[in-house]
């Protein structure tokens, strides 16, 4: 058994984001280098391959309308103003600049949907006029069908709802009853061809009902179309702390197969390192969901040939073209493709003739965030999962560890032919920086997580 090579306290503290932007043609480089010091460089490895950074988040704003038992913000967040939209724009220059054209934003917060609806529009066009794809990744309460429309026409690729039991929504009693808010969402974005994700963070109030939720997405797999698992951290502002044994990479996976009626092959294909993140997908043919990652060879010679291919994740048909192209430019791919689907729709013979050939593919995906107090040096430096600061993008696990670093810094900007430093916590641009106050101060109204539990314990106990 090897001990986990943690970060010391001095470590995280010193950790910086990158800061030095490659080449454009050493970015994949970069990543595979990295990799392979840390012995996650493997044929399997699609990170260096299919893209130089998994997403990069881009926080647009600190503000949240929920209070999550479990959350990666600060108890200072909701104090922050939002930052001017020039400097979102420099961080999208930025993000392009270290990883290129089609790399995933994630554009998120807070909740992005409070920022004001010109902005969030413009943020999206923005990210799609550099060649990159735009996701928002919000927990849906303001995101009604118009809104979402609007980003669709400004060329929204992605929509991810985050919905789970840890944020506390009035009236519903587990997952299960949660599913009344997730259809809703469903019908906001069916046809406006966009991809459909659904986030769901893992604790021990919901791992139970991660068979019926994966029994629940395979029904929706007609819009739904990537499902991600993120296990609890001690991180951030949440009052829930650490994740009980049970919860881990495994015990997740085995829920979801438990969910899919069938194994699924979570160690074909790697994106980034083994303990951060696992993936499968299946064919959803009647309700019944079939492994697409059960040929480990033909899934790496697939993943190979088709790593530049852009595939247009709203618009199945247009993505199985791509993918068609692709494959009939090697010969030898193609009948081993062939010969798989050949298998597979013997398989599934029954269900092809009741579901009239209706074919859905629904990815899944489990995240294994780490605690603030327990980064594993290898995990840190493999990293897929970025956010993009002031200063170049970071690890997303450091970042949420020294969030405050990040959030209360002053920016530089530039008003009025002015250069002169913004301050988050007023949102006034001045030449003195203020002290960052104890989150105990806040009003009320902008206490969150512990600092909020807390105030209002001490309230009832008086």
């Amino acid at each position: 058994m090897t001990t986990a090579n943690y970060l010391s306290v001095d470590d995280i503290k010193v950790w910086r984001p990158e800061a030095i932007i490659p080449l454009a043609s050493h970015r994949d480089a970069l990543i595979k280098q990295r990799l392979n010091d840390n012995g996650v460089w493997l044929p399997q490895q699609t990170a260096g391959k299919r893209w130089a950074i998994g997403c990069v988040a881009l926080e647009i704003t600190q503000r949240c309308n929920l209070d999550c038992s479990l959350c990666y913000l600060s108890e200072h967040s909701q104090a922050v103003h939002d930052m001017p939209l020039d400097e979102i724009f420099r961080r999208i220059d930025l993000i392009f600049a270290h990883y290129g054209l089609r790399t995933d934003v994630q554009i998120t917060g807070g909740d992005p949907t409070l920022r004001r609806r010109d902005e969030l529009v413009a943020i999206v066009r923005y990210i799609t006029a550099k060649g990159m794809r735009a996701a928002l990744f919000t927990n849906g309460i303001l995101a009604t069908r118009d809104l979402l429309a609007e980003l669709a026409a400004a060329g929204l690729v992605d929509v991810a709802f985050h919905v789970d039991m840890t944020q506390g929504r009035k009236g519903y009693r587990d997952e299960k009853a949660l599913n009344a808010v997730r259809s809703e969402y469903i019908e906001r974005a069916r046809g406006l061809n966009l991809a459909v994700i659904f986030n769901t963070t893992l604790f021990s109030g919901n791992f139970q009902d991660v068979p019926e939720l994966v029994r629940y997405f395979s029904a929706k797999a007609d819009v739904v179309s990537f499902v991600s698992f993120q296990l609890q951290a001690d991180t951030g502002r949440g009052v829930l702390r650490q994740r009980v044994d049970a919860i881990n990479i495994d015990n997740v996976i085995a829920r979801i197969e438990q969910g899919a009626g069938t194994p699924l092959s979570f160690d074909t294909l790697l994106g980034g390192h083994h303990g951060c993140n696992r993936y499968a997908f299946a064919f959803v043919i009647n309700s019944k969901l079939y492994d697409g990652l059960n040929d480990p060879n033909l899934a790496v010679a697939f993943m190979n040939q088709t790593a530049h291919v852009a595939f247009d994740r709203g618009n199945r048909r247009k993505a199985v073209r791509a993918v068609l192209t692709a494959v009939l430019k090697k010969p030898s791919l193609w009948f081993a493709s062939l010969r798989w689907l050949t298998r597979l729709a013997w398989r599934a013979r029954s269900d092809l003739l009741a579901a009239k050939a209706r074919v859905h593919k629904l990815s899944f995906f489990v995240h294994n965030f780490m605690d603030a107090c327990h980064l594993e040096r290898d995990r840190v430096e493999s990293c897929v999962f970025m956010t993009m600061t002031a200063d170049g993008p970071i690890s997303m696990c450091v970042h949420n560890a020294k969030r405050d670093d990040f959030i209360l810094k002053p920016i530089r900007i530039v008003r009025k032919g002015e250069a002169m430093s913004w301050n988050p916590l007023s949102g006034a641009g001045d030449t003195t920086e203020l002290p960052v106050p104890s989150p105990n101060v806040h009003p009320m109204r902008l206490k969150r997580g512990r600092t909020r539990h807390f105030a209002l314990q001490e309230k009832k106990d008086s």
